[in-house]
């Protein structure tokens, strides 16, 4: 037979007080009245018997289970954006809450399921996270506590928190004129003449939009811009391969790391050395981009700060709207070295 629970009540007789007296006390009533001397009693008594509080009885008197629910597409299993789980965990232990992970790999009836177990629990809110920015689509169920969309958004639901890939993209094209380099660059990733009429996520569409308002305030044009719709390493070695038969560029933009790494490869095949011959930049911080050689220059994604900032949002009711999270840059060996370089961004690395 497993052990009997301690109860408040069994605290309230080794303290020699009521229980009323001893629950005041413990929840941490700052208008009971009682003596110095009854608060170390109650709590020596809690000590000694290892008394925890019945947080589901709690949850009944109080109407806060002081727990949360993250539900998520595929955030906890993959490493990628593993900084999401992080930062919420921080900061939901910090506030004293306990979080529930749920994992969906975005399937429609997981979802359901998902959402429908986190209420069965009486969750004081939900956050929904996505393992790249996109648009969410929470499930048509009835929810009654607050919701927060973490790296995407949702029409039902618009308290969101997003990177700031706008000025993140801003960010990408001021490290890489800052080299000095002003002409010959390539943007790998993207034509807007041939995707014309495609839907890319927002938070994308952002990061592109950042990119060419900074070049056009520069008066910088690019050499070359080259579209592929999965931005993968694959993609990013073919492109490149097939430019540098015609072209070899003085700088790379590429819009996520993943292209730079089948990037490296095109240019190493070559025969050309980053930065000597090539200097690159790129998005998001992927754990490889430092173990490339030369490591390379991006602009980070800032999950863990995100989650934090996620949570601290769903426990406080006044807060709404999106909350857009500064992509800090992290300068490695990637861009040809210039003493501007330091004045323009914080390093990481």
């Amino acid at each position: 037979m497993g052990k009997k629970r301690v109860t408040l009540a069994d605290v309230a007789k080794l303290a020699g007080l009521s229980t009323s007296a001893a629950s005041m006390i413990m929840t941490g009533r700052p208008d009971t009245r009682l003596s110095a001397d009854a608060h170390a009693k109650v709590h020596a008594a809690a000590a000694s018997l290892g008394y925890r509080p019945n947080v589901a009885a709690r949850a009944l008197r109080t109407d806060k289970s002081r727990s949360i629910a993250l539900i998520s597409d595929y955030v906890a299993t993959t490493r990628f954006a593993s900084g999401l789980i992080r930062g919420a965990l921080a900061a939901a232990e910090a506030a004293k809450h306990v979080m529930l992970v749920l994992e969906t790999a975005g399937e429609p009836a997981r979802e359901i399921e998902a959402v429908e177990a986190a209420l069965d629990r009486q969750v004081d809110g939900v956050i929904f996270a996505a393992m790249r920015a996109r648009e969410v689509f929470v499930p048509d169920v009835s929810i009654n506590v607050p919701i927060v969309m973490l790296n995407g958004t949702s029409a039902r639901f618009p308290t969101a928190v997003l990177p700031d890939e706008y000025e993140g993209g801003r960010s990408a094209v001021r490290l890489l004129l800052g080299t000095g380099i002003t002409d010959d660059i390539v943007l790998l990733g993207h034509n807007p003449d041939e995707e014309e009429g495609l839907f890319r996520s927002a938070s994308i569409a952002r990061r592109i939009a950042g990119v060419r308002d900074e070049m056009a305030a520069a008066g910088v044009a690019f050499a070359h811009e080259l579209s592929c719709w999965n931005w993968e390493p694959a993609h990013g070695f073919d492109l490149v391969h097939a430019l540098l038969k015609q072209h070899r560029p003085k700088a790379i933009l590429c819009l996520n790391d993943r292209l730079a790494f089948g990037a490296y490869q095109a240019l190493g095949e070559a025969g050309l050395s980053i930065p000597g011959d090539v200097s690159l930049v790129s998005f998001d911080n992927d754990e490889l981009a430092s173990y490339l050689r030369p490591g390379l220059t991006t602009i980070a994604l800032p999950h863990e700060a995100m989650g934090r900032r996620a949570v601290e949002m769903l426990l406080d009711r006044n807060s709404g709207g999106e909350a857009l999270i500064p992509m800090p840059s992290v300068i490695r060996g990637s861009l040809r070295p210039n003493d501007r370089i330091k004045n323009l961004t914080t390093s990481l690395s």
